[in-house]
This record gives C-alpha cells, structure tokens and sequence, in this order.
C-alpha cells in the first residue's frame, strides 16, 4: 500500500512521460486513434472533454477501455472530475476497480487534498483485497492561485510522481486578460508559476510536466517552448492533438549531439580523474562535476528511451 516505504518511487518517476496524450472519454475513434500513436502515455479524459450530462455514462464507457483495450506500451493515466464535485469520487472508485497506471488529479489544493485521495484509494484496497500501490497520482497543482503556493509540500505525497501546471483554469482564478505577450511568451505570473512547478517535482523527485499548448497549428510555437521547457528541465508535456506528440517526444529526447558530447565528456573525466584533475577544459570551456553529473544524465534518459520505446 502507498503508506509503506516506496522503494518502487525511483522506478515510478522513470516512467517514460515525453508526451502524455488528451484522450477524450466515450469518444472511441479518438482512443483508437491515440494507441496508434506514439505518445508515450494516454489521459483518458472524464474531466472537461464530458458535458455533466454524460459525466455517468462515459465513466461507465472508460471503464470499458480500461478493461477491454490492449494499451501496448502506453501508460493508462485517468483524469477524474475535482473531489469537490458530484463525480469525483465516484470516477475514483469505478476506475479503480480497473487498475489504470495513475488518476490524474484536478484541480487538487494542498496536501490534504492528495491524502485524502490516497486514503479512498487505501480503503479500496482493505474493501477488494487488491493491491492498487502501483497506482500513482499525477497532480495538476496551480489550477487555483492559493494552490500555488500549497504545491512544494502537496507533491512530497508518496503517491505522488508527477506534477503538471495549468495556465488556462489559473487564468480563470487570477481574473487574468491574457496568458501571453505579443510574442507568444508567458507572461510573468504565468512564467512564474510554470518555474514554481518545475523547482517543487525537482525538489521532492517527481516529474515535472510542462503545461498544454493550445495553439495547435502553431508548430514552430510549440516547437520553441518544448525546447525552453526541456532546458528548463521539464521531462515531458502534455499534449492535446495528434500532430504535436512528435514534436513533444523530439524536444524531450537527446539529439545524438547531445548523447556523443556527453560521452565525450564522460570519457574526458575518466582520464582527467586518473590525473587526480576534476576541473578541465572541454571543447574550449572549463568544466567539473556538475558538468559530469549532467553528461551522466542525458545518457541515462537516452538510455532509458530507447529501452522503453525498442
């Protein structure tokens, strides 16, 4: 259960999260679709892709999916409706008796919050006599301005192993014209809280998720934050349109540059530390340890992409 050590927590936050695809609930050709597709996870939606009226209907029609579909490779994340709403709960406990890989949490305050989802997930595992530990929790954690402030702590939760941000439903909270400047660039409350995102999964060992990008026939515009995302240090994004996973899932994957640079300089500390030297120049530029650490990192999500994805 989720209150036990988490030794699985480092392998979890390894899950190979480039691109984590918007499926909308009860719409089959979309799911059919999306498994074809090379995203490396799937959200299937019962949040704001559903009218209230189908809200009970399409619940019934994800559970379906989850029991009847072969999702390959592909992680089964479930976005289920706010806990403060007439669904959420109920979302919570029919998906689970399905064993999807992660419930995407909505609009999720502060901490207790996340407890006490995780404390609906435990009982229904005393009630079954299933083992749901594998079930984790990807949060979307600014969605309302005082959550901003609550994510540093509500991402420790051990179930925890990814966070997302969402600048459209904060938008909404702030009262807030516009996301954007003139050039497509986050203004600075926004840009704000996207770092804040990325600086509370660093800091407890999660994912940090970049947020959606709504322009979906901008790919240059996308193409362009992916890549300030992932020098950022984001891991992954979502995406809401077949046409944007490839250019996602490139942005997130080291360029062979990148991967012969890192093993060059990899190779050079090796030499270097015989010398007793861990501080040298390299391609004209000084470098020490943390420029091995980072070299180190870029081959092992190189190399844990290819091992997901071969």
């Amino acid at each position: 259960m989720c209150a036990q050590g988490h030794d699985d927590k480092e392998a979890s936050i390894m899950t190979l999260r480039r691109s984590i695809h918007f499926v909308p609930g009860g719409n089959d050709k979309m799911l059919s679709k999306a498994l074809g597709l090379s995203a490396d996870s799937l959200i299937l939606d019962l949040e704001d892709s559903v009218t209230p009226e189908r809200k009970e209907a399409v619940r019934a029609e994800v559970c379906v999916w989850l029991k009847e579909t072969n999702f390959g490779k592909q992680e089964r994340l479930v976005r289920i409706n706010p806990m403060d709403t007439a669904w959420g709960r109920d979302d919570l406990e029919a998906v689970l008796q399905y064993k999807p890989d992660g419930i995407v949490l909505p609009k999720v305050l502060d901490l207790k919050a996340v407890q006490a989802v995780d404390q609906l997930i435990v009982n229904q595992e005393k009630q079954t006599g299933e083992d749901l530990s594998h079930v984790k929790l990807l949060l979307i954690g600014t969605e309302m301005a005082a959550a901003v402030f609550n994510l540093p702590k509500m991402v420790t939760h051990p179930r925890v192993n990814g966070v997302t941000w969402g600048a459209e439903d904060l938008s909404v909270s702030l009262g807030a014209r516009a996301k954007r400047d003139a050039d497509g660039n986050y203004l600075e409350v926004f840009g704000f809280v996207r770092s804040m995102c990325l600086l509370a999964a660093v800091a407890a060992e999660v994912q940090p998720i970049d947020a959606v990008y709504v322009d979906i026939q901008n790919s240059k515009g996308l193409e362009k934050e992916c890549n300030v995302a992932a020098d950022m240090g984001f891991t992954g994004k979502i995406t809401i349109h077949p046409n944007q996973i490839e250019i996602v899932n490139r942005a997130f994957t080291p360029s062979d540059a990148e991967i012969a640079e890192a093993k060059a300089l990899v190779s050079a500390f090796e030499e270097h530390q015989k010398a007793g030297k861990m501080a040298f120049t390299f391609n004209g530029a000084m470098v020490d340890v943390p420029h091995l650490k980072q070299a180190q990192k870029i081959l092992a999500i190189a190399a844990h992409i290819v091992a997901q994805t071969s």
